[in-house]
């Protein structure tokens, strides 16, 4: 990749060679070439690229570009080409670029299938994130690709090899640490003992800070640490550490003048690592011994591990609770970054290529030193640190920045004879909240680690001698509930710059009665503050500490803090009582974990201050980074809105209710061959049958079948034993109930808990669809059908109502304000449903909404032997239907007054939120 500078000029140079060209036959191959080469930097971009491969669509399809190394997909138009008007096929459908190259890839192998796909036109870039289905594509026009480079940036493959090595590293010594603590554990005498516990996490620490040292120099002589342990055997190993770590306590002046020379080789490591002389160290076995002379010191490098993931890695290998949930994980490099880049890193960095484009030599210098003393006096707080993985890769991308300012500021001078202080920034600018006691200890250490590394990077540059042992800075990391703690008596507010941080994601209906309390303490104000998930408690308490300063804060948080009923809770105070504005917020995106069978969690990252920003930044689910001119607390483009909770509809439109709930463990559904066995054995039970439908049966069009004999007579139950068996299992299963109001249920055994059995023709609404699906899957269903409380049904809805809530328009308010279930939607009638803003049409708008929402029937129709599921896969959504959509997304964008041509996605969320705001005054 080239420097910022260089891929600016770069690109100004492509912009200027190709803005008044592009023809798509002569020029595409020539144009993308030019652009991977000159600005991207790719030596050689023909075998980077691939143009014209066929698909397996027809004889005569072919995609325009194929980036593998970045799974990108790039179809190709002239200059003259609108990209979002539909072109006509050779079949006679009407796609526009972006659907005809998604066409193209539904019939690649899964493995080859894109990850991005751009539209181009040579004039401008639509860039769709296939992450995010659905979504509004990122546009970048040619001209401003000079100062927008870096949103194509993902057309590289920037693995960073050296990144790479060192996460390998990192894991490959987690995994000696824990073949250590294995065999430590077993000498212990009471293994499970809390006492037990905390010393064999000390004494590892300890340990693995015995061999980073010996490796990474700290000790004076590589090989110091093994070569002292291989004087002693087996028997005698235990009594050899103590005596190390007594030592290693020790200041050089205050030592046994009559200590073993090998021991007294040693230098004073301070910081309180070693200061307890009382902790328990069990007898060492001949496995051990091994395991530390040959596999942990002797094999292994320690020197290369990174101290941002080896802190996890550490932490996750001996703390029992993250054993017990299956492998090694931590926090990515990656995804740290998403957080501080834009929160801090990226101006810092501008900062320094401005101050490297100076011509004088003094103002370079003066500014270079400016700018370092601006880095020393930036603190930062990670309120629930962990192992300190933000902390510490906060640190060493400021030791970076301020080797580079010591590199401007000295050059290549030798510095062994100058006092003055090089090395500004410190690791006593960083402070931490954590609760467990082992990561605390973990934290400083991977903060020592850093800043020995970084060390080592300044003594390369100026050619100096600085010894890093003694430590001569101290760890801020705090041991504590960060709920209950007072932020402002550790970390005085007017000398904080950041608060940053990964805090825990314990939904609110997981949380203990103990982190209940803990959230409900941070502020008495928030009326129901029991139903926000855990992390809002840090939201809250960040909020409190930043009134009147200019500190800006950046979370990772679950996406249920920005979607649904909790939006309200948190953000309302977070407006109006702290008068928080958002700086910047990436839109949902999967927060792996290297965990063995953990699932991922899907999150946010929401930058926020007090102080008013002009400049905000929406990154979608891809990392694109879109400027927009205000962020919302759903993290959209678009007016300030609190979504509640709401009984009956905005609008004067039919009433929305779940469907039926049996309360029945079972006893009333059955699966068609069941039924069928069921009616062969007792034939009086036929007519007390129904087709029964919730989500899954309604998106796939396979009903199950439920037993409904809540009309039935006693007269006529009687003579149905199997029946009455049924009903006695319900009846036992309520009155086994904890509820009151289910034992109640007890006394009407044939009835549900919820009965909604429309007389005529309903809609149905599955309460939870795929993110995949642009259209969530409606439809009508007959008064035969019964529906279960897992779908929502529109009672007296026609077909006008049909075709507004299966537009694109109601789709769009769904995708910004509702729950969800992992990324599936989750469709509710007291936030989705009762909060939409419909449009006031004319007769002739609804009769043309009616008329197209029948297309859509009519187009479902010829397909009777295909599911929702089938029909709604934008890989089978079939052309007739996906025209009936198109013409009645058009109808009822006309209603809303929406330019059919030119409205995104967002500009129809901001529009709504905009009737939302007129309707609730």
């Amino acid at each position: 990749m080239l420097r910022p500078d260089e891929q600016r000029k770069a690109a100004t140079a492509f912009v200027e060679r190709w803005q008044d060209r592009g023809n798509e036959r002569q020029d595409s191959q020539t144009f993308w070439l030019d652009l991977l080469a000159n600005v991207y930097g790719i030596d050689q971009p023909g075998e980077y690229i691939s143009f014209e491969d066929q698909v397996h669509l027809d004889h005569a399809s072919f995609i325009d570009g194929y980036i593998t190394a970045t799974n990108v997909m790039i179809e190709q138009k002239g200059r003259t080409k609108d990209l979002r008007k539909g072109i006509k096929q050779s079949d006679g459908t009407f796609l526009t670029p972006f659907q005809q190259a998604q066409r193209y890839a539904m019939n690649l192998p899964y493995s080859q299938r894109p990850r991005w796909i751009i539209t181009c036109n040579f004039t401008e870039f639509y860039v769709y994130d296939m992450e995010r289905p659905g979504g509004d594509p990122a546009v970048i026009a040619l001209a401003n690709l000079p100062e927008e480079c870096y949103r194509l940036d993902f057309l590289v493959d920037q693995a960073n090899p050296h990144l790479e090595r060192e996460i390998q590293v990192s894991m490959q010594a987690g995994d000696l640490v824990g073949k250590i603590y294995d065999e430590l554990l077993k000498q212990y005498r009471d293994p499970d003992s809390d006492e037990t516990q905390r010393a064999i996490n000390q004494l590892s620490v300890r340990l693995v800070f015995c061999l980073y040292a010996e490796d990474a120099g700290l000790f004076g002589r590589h090989g110091m640490f093994h070569d002292y342990l291989a004087d002693f055997g087996t028997r005698f190993l235990r009594n050899a550490v103590i005596d190390l770590f007594r030592v290693l306590d020790t200041p050089i002046d205050k030592r046994d003048p009559y200590l073993d020379q090998k021991l007294a080789e040693f230098p004073y490591v301070n910081g309180g690592m070693f200061a307890d002389k009382n902790i328990e160290i069990p007898q060492f076995t001949d496995e051990l011994r091994t395991l530390l002379l040959e596999h942990a010191s002797a094999d292994f490098d320690w020197s290369q591990i990174s101290p941002t993931i080896f802190g996890a890695v550490f932490e996750s290998t001996l703390n029992p609770e993250t054993r017990r949930q299956g492998g090694i994980h931590y926090t990515s490099i990656e995804n740290i970054h998403k957080l501080i880049d834009p929160l801090f890193l990226n101006d810092l960095r501008g900062e320094l290529e401005d101050i490297k484009k100076l011509n004088q030599p003094a103002s370079v210098k003066r500014r270079a030193t400016a700018f370092q003393d601006k880095l020393a006096g930036l603190t930062f707080l990670d309120p629930a640190c962990g192992s300190g993985n933000f902390l510490t890769e906060t640190y060493l991308s400021l030791r970076k920045l301020e080797n580079e300012a010591i590199r401007l500021i000295y050059g290549d001078q030798n510095m062994l004879a100058l006092e003055k202080q090089i090395i500004k920034v410190s690791i006593q600018q960083f402070y931490g909240f954590e609760i467990n006691d082992f990561a605390v200890s973990v934290g400083k250490t991977a903060l020592w680690i850093a800043e020995s590394q970084m060390m080592e990077e300044t003594k390369s540059i100026v050619y100096t001698n600085i010894d890093f042992l003694p430590l001569k800075t101290y760890t801020n990391i705090t041991e504590g509930n960060a709920l209950r703690l007072d932020w402002a008596a550790l970390v005085p507010a007017d000398r904080l710059s950041y608060i940053i941080g990964n805090p825990p994601f314990n939904g609110a209906r997981l949380m203990s009665k103990d982190q209940k309390a803990d959230l409900e303490q941070v502020d008495t104000h928030v009326a129901g503050i029991g139903n926000l998930d855990y992390v809002a408690g840090w939201y809250l308490k960040a909020a409190q500490l930043m009134q009147g300063h200019t500190i800006r804060a950046a979370f990772v948080s679950t996406n249920s803090i920005t979607q649904g009923e909790q939006v309200a809770l948190l953000w309302r105070p977070m407006f109006k009582r702290y008068h928080m504005h958002i700086d910047y917020a990436y839109q949902t995106f999967k927060w792996t974990s290297e965990a063995k069978e953990r699932a991922a969690v899907f999150c946010v990252i929401v930058g926020f201050s007090q102080t008013y920003n002009a400049q905000k930044v929406i990154y979608t689910s891809g990392g694109q980074p879109v400027l927009v001119k205000h962020i919302n607390p759903y993290l959209v483009d678009a007016k300030d809105a609190f979504i509640e909770s709401r009984r009956a509809p905005i609008c004067p439109v039919p009433r929305i209710g779940i469907g039926n709930k049996p309360i029945d463990d079972g006893n009333y559904l059955f699966e068609e061959a069941e039924m069928e066995a069921f009616i062969n054995a007792e034939p009086a039970s036929k007519p007390y049958f129904k087709p029964w439908y919730g989500s899954r049966e309604f998106i796939n069009r396979k009903p199950r079948y439920c037993l409904w004999v809540g009309d039935a007579t006693p007269s006529e139950l009687r003579k149905m034993p199997r029946v009455m068996e049924r009903i006695q299992r319900v009846q036992e299963f309520r009155l086994a109930s904890d509820s009151l109001g289910t034992r109640k249920l007890a006394e009407r055994p044939t009835h549900f808990h919820v009965e909604n059995m429309p007389k005529g023709n309903y809609l149905v609404i599955p309460s939870v669809s795929s993110e995949r699906r642009r259209y969530i899957p409606i439809g009508f269903m007959s008064p035969d059908v019964l529906a279960s409380n897992l779908v929502l049904v529109v009672l007296d809805a026609n077909l006008y109502d049909f075709g507004v809530l299966t537009s694109n328009v109601h789709m769009a308010w769904m995708r910004t304000v509702a729950g969800r279930l992992e990324m599936r939607y989750r469709y509710s009638a007291k936030v989705v449903y009762n909060n939409f803003p419909w449009p006031n049409v004319t007769a002739d708008q609804q009769a043309m909404i009616s008329e197209t929402a029948q297309q859509i029937l009519d187009a479902r129709a010829l397909y009777p032997d295909s599911s929702y599921a089938d029909l709604y896969d934008e890989r089978t959504m079939p052309s007739e239907l996906r025209k009936a959509h198109q013409n009645n997304d058009r109808a009822v964008m006309r209603a809303y007054g929406m330019d059919v041509a030119t409205t995104t996605e967002s500009d129809s969320v901001a529009k709504l939120f905009a009737l939302y705001a007129h309707l609730t005054k």
